[in-house]
């Protein structure tokens, strides 16, 4: 009689993983658990008959040994990626660096605009200031008094860079090694945000010799140009609103002022 001769064995537990085969106690039914219904473990038997018993203590057998069957913690969720605007990566609890030498030039405001609302947090990780131009005529002019070099690189992101057109005459004036000129076909950067996002069918062809602007408001029936940009911008949230010229050319402008020469 020595000994605590009244204690009982101790019945192990056992999480229900999916798949794991067990036999109800009472009923003899032996199945793979499947699933949860009602707070009941569901069993799928060798023939696919499936059958609902309660987690009661002690009421199933495991390789012939009793065990208390619990419903398995709840495993965490992998992170999800976080990407930013322009498709890259999220870099978490990283502060924006202070400015380098470095920058990226558009044309003007609105350009600006657009590339911070795709590209922002890249470059304020980069630490690039991007800076719009009053437009590209003295180019050549502004580019030789920001005297870049292999630690001092320049991008400019030019409008309607295509053969022929004057843009393209003034950009073959900047030969300097440490500058990139890029460029869009488009008119104006309004027309590099895809059509649909602004609730048009296509941009619409406005006739040489009227201003751009003006002409896409009267056919989008938007009264002032301001109007309308807010427009443009407000639908704008990722590369994916935004034609592959314009993301293609400004990638190229991020990767060359942020790779220096050492």
């Amino acid at each position: 009689m020595a000994g605590n001769w009244r204690r009982r064995k101790v019945i192990p537990e056992v999480a229900a993983e999916p798949d794991l085969v067990v036999e109800d106690a009472d009923s003899g039914f032996c199945g793979a658990v499947v699933g949860f219904e009602l707070g009941a473990v569901v069993l799928e038997d060798r023939f696919g008959k499936r059958r609902n018993f309660p987690l009661t203590p002690a009421a199933f057998l495991l390789d012939g040994e009793t065990v208390t069957l619990v419903r398995p913690a709840a495993r965490p969720q992998p992170r999800q990626r976080r990407v930013t605007a322009s498709g890259s990566v999220a870099v978490d609890n990283v502060k924006a660096q202070v400015a380098k030498a470095s920058r990226i030039w558009v044309e003007g405001i609105h350009d600006a605009a657009l590339v911070e609302r795709i590209w922002g947090d890249d470059l304020r990780i980069e630490g690039i200031v991007v800076e719009p131009l009053d437009g590209i005529d003295d180019l050549a002019g502004a580019v030789a008094a920001f005297r870049p070099s292999g630690r001092r690189r320049l991008g400019v992101l030019v409008d309607h860079l295509v053969p022929g057109s004057k843009e393209s005459r003034i950009v073959a004036a900047v030969t300097d090694p440490n500058v990139l000129v890029t460029g869009h076909p488009y008119v104006d950067v309004w027309q590099a945000v895809k059509p649909e996002r602004v609730g048009l069918r296509a941009w619409p062809v406005i006739p040489p010799g009227r201003p751009w602007k003006e002409g896409v408001c009267e056919a989008a029936g938007v009264r002032e140009p301001a109007d309308m940009w807010r427009r443009i911008l407000a639908s704008v949230s990722s590369y994916r609103d935004v034609e592959t010229p314009l993301i293609n050319s400004m990638e190229r402008l991020i990767d060359f002022v942020t790779v220096l020469d050492d």
